[in-house]
């Protein structure tokens, strides 16, 4: 599952997906983008992987679109950003889809589309040096990567706008405080503080997650019986699996469950 802008490694049933373009502070090319869907899907549909984390090596998590590559591609961006879009989106909206949760571990700054990245993974743990940062109006372009859903419903419609207008760069501390990251750790700390939350989740019921996400994701646009009656499907759903009925069983009695995804 590795491409030469990707690192994907995957131990005890948690894929880590590394964005490695270090020297461009993972900035999103092309290619990377191209190898990201690639990554997701395999991920997707590998059995063994029951949890995914999503990091960037070197100093930064990822600095947005590679502006580098759009200044050379100026006489047809146009074509070139739809070419893009179609494959980051495809790879986002894969992301949200799947069972497996997806962690951030945002190891550093997270600008643009690398801002947009981090919000579109389920759960965000920030190193103390990481800094959050739209960035799009810099280039006079318009947000992208599913920030206009992920932002507003994670800092309020006002203070989703002050950051696309403004360009104000959010310290880890202050992006906890608005919540856009679940915590905050010392910059040494992040490897072993996601990596432990993730093999929690890989241990848990992989498809009562997946159907934990799709509720709330459904939540935004049902009305409340709507929703309820959601919840009444999916509930039933998940009691024809092994894992709910492992779940009961060890509740029962008195013991911990061990859940296998299934």
């Amino acid at each position: 599952m590795n491409g030469k802008e990707l690192i994907c490694t995957v131990k005890g049933h948690v894929a880590t997906i590394t964005m490695n373009r270090p020297d461009r502070y993972n900035a999103l090319s092309i290619r990377m983008i191209e190898e990201f869907l690639e990554v997701i899907s395999a991920c997707e549909e590998n059995p063994d992987v029951r949890a995914v984390i999503l990091t960037g090596a070197g100093t930064a998590f990822c600095a947005g679109g590679d502006v580098k590559e759009f200044a050379e591609r100026l006489e047809a961006i146009s074509r070139h950003l739809r070419r893009l879009l179609t494959f980051f989106h495809g790879a986002i909206s894969r992301m949200n889809r799947m069972s497996k949760p997806v962690i951030a571990a945002v190891n550093g700054v997270a600008a643009g589309a690398g801002m947009s990245l981090a919000m579109a993974c389920d759960l965000a743990v920030a190193a103390e040096s990481a800094r959050f940062v739209m960035a799009y109006s810099k280039i006079g372009a318009t947000p992208d990567g599913s920030s206009t859903y992920f932002l507003p419903r994670l800092v309020g419609l006002r203070r989703a706008l002050e950051l696309t207008y403004t360009n104000r760069a959010l310290t880890a501390r202050e992006a906890e405080t608005w919540g856009l990251v679940n915590r905050v750790v010392p910059d040494a700390e992040l490897p072993a503080s996601v990596n432990a939350l993730a093999a929690e989740l890989a241990a848990g019921p992989t498809m009562a997650f997946g159907r934990a996400k799709r509720l709330f994701l459904m939540s935004e646009h049902e009305s409340l019986e709507t929703q309820m009656e959601n919840e009444t499907q999916l509930i039933a759903m998940s009691s024809k699996t092994a894992d709910f009925r492992e779940g009961v069983k060890a509740f029962a009695e008195k013991r911990r469950p061990i859940f296998r995804g299934e």
